[in-house]
């Protein structure tokens, strides 16, 4: 599967409860059930704003998990590579 980081536009979405981000990951969830090749690892919330890291065999299971859960997939990026402090050597 290929790894995908989803801009979702959530406005209010930084102020959420611990209760309300239960909530919306539980949302989640119950659409991924219903969607093979699609796995969630987890999300940043910033602002107004998630981003959600993804593992996938398709953008089109990522928008369908969109339409599902009622989230928006504003942006929708396939992450070629990952680098990290020991990239350097």
């Amino acid at each position: 599967m290929k790894r995908y980081v989803i801009e979702r536009d959530l406005p209010g979405v930084g102020s959420m409860s611990g209760d309300e981000l239960c909530g919306a990951s539980a949302k989640s969830n119950e659409a991924l059930a219903q969607i093979p090749g699609v796995q969630w690892e987890h999300s940043y919330v910033a602002g107004d704003k998630t981003f959600c890291i993804y593992l996938a065999e398709s953008e089109d299971a990522i928008h369908k998990h969109a339409e599902l859960s009622g989230f928006p997939a504003n942006t929708i990026t396939e992450v070629t590579t990952i680098i990290d402090p020991t990239t350097a050597g």
